[in-house]
C-alpha cells in the first residue's frame, strides 16, 4: 500500500465566532503571540486523527457545522491547524465552495486560465482543452464565457469549476457537495469523471449530504459531530452512525 496519501494526527482548528481565520495574522502581530480572549472562540476540529491510503475513497458525513467542510480546507492546506499535523503526500485538486475559487471581477475565460495555472496546468494545454472544458460546463457557462463571472450562478461557477478541475492529474481529489448544483445532465457528466477518476487509482474524499453518492463512489466513511470524528470505517457504518443522530 505504501505510505498514506493523508495523515491526520491529533488534528485541531479553532476559530473565532464571526470572524473564523481571515484575521489570523493580523491578531497574531497585534498580540504578539499572546493567546486571545477566549470569548467567542470554539474548535469546528479537535482531536482528529486518520490516515488515508492510496486510492482510498473516503465520504465525510455529519450534520452541518461538524467540520467537514473545514478538514477539506487544512488538507488542502488553505487553512493551517492549531494544534497536530496534517500530512499530505501528493498534489491536491480542490473544489471545495460553489465560488469555485475564481475571482468575480474575471471572466469565465480568464479564470479557467487563471485557476488552471494555479494548478500547474500549462497555457497551452489549457488552450488545447479550452474548448473541452467550456462544452463539459454546459451551454448555459458557454454563452456567458466571456462576462464576470459575479454574473453567475452558483450552479454555473460550480460546473465550470469542476469542468477545469477534472483537468488536473492530481493524485488526490477533494469534493465539497459538488453535485448539489447543477442539473441531471451535469451529475451524469460528474458521475462519469469521478468513476473515471477513481479507476485510475485518484484518492478521493468526498463531503456530501447526498447518501446516493456516498454509496455509489465511497468504501469508507468518517463520521463527525462536534467536531469530534466519531466513526472511522465503511461508509455503512459510517451514515448508520449519522441517521442514528439525525432521525428521532
Amino acid at each position: 500500500m505504501g505510505e498514506p496519501m493523508i495523515e491526520a494526527e491529533n488534528l485541531g482548528i479553532q476559530f473565532v465566532r464571526n470572524r473564523r481565520r481571515n484575521l489570523r495574522l493580523r491578531e497574531m502581530i497585534i498580540h504578539r503571540g499572546g493567546r486571545q480572549p477566549d470569548a467567542g472562540v470554539f474548535w469546528p476540529l479537535r482531536n482528529v486523527s486518520f490516515t488515508v491510503a492510496p486510492g482510498d475513497t473516503v465520504g465525510v458525513i455529519g450534520r452541518n457545522g461538524t467540520g467537514k467542510s473545514t478538514l477539506l480546507r487544512l488538507i488542502a492546506g488553505v487553512l493551517i491547524p492549531d494544534e497536530g499535523r496534517i500530512r499530505v503526500r501528493g498534489a491536491v485538486a480542490p473544489l471545495l465552495e460553489l465560488s469555485a475559487g475564481f475571482s468575480n471581477d474575471l471572466t469565465g475565460r480568464e479564470n479557467v486560465h487563471l485557476v488552471g495555472s494555479l494548478h500547474g496546468l500549462s497555457p497551452g494545454f489549457l488552450r488545447r482543452r479550452f474548448d473541452e472544458i467550456v462544452a463539459f460546463a454546459g451551454e448555459q457557462v458557454a454563452n456567458a464565457i466571456d462576462t464576470p463571472v459575479r454574473h453567475y450562478s452558483s450552479g454555473m461557477k460550480v460546473r465550470l469549476g469542476f469542468a477545469v478541475i477534472a483537468q488536473l492529474p492530481h493524485p488526490i481529489l477533494l469534493m465539497d457537495e459538488v453535485t448539489a448544483v447543477g442539473d441531471a445532465d451535469f451529475r451524469k457528466k460528474c458521475y462519469d469523471t469521478i468513476d473515471r477518476l477513481i479507476a485510475e487509482g485518484r484518492t478521493v474524499m468526498l463531503v456530501s449530504h447526498n447518501e446516493n453518492d456516498l454509496t455509489r463512489f465511497c468504501s469508507r466513511g468518517l463520521y463527525f459531530d462536534g467536531g469530534r470524528l466519531r466513526v472511522d470505517g465503511t461508509i455503512r457504518e459510517a451514515l448508520d452512525a449519522y441517521h442514528n443522530v439525525v432521525r428521532p
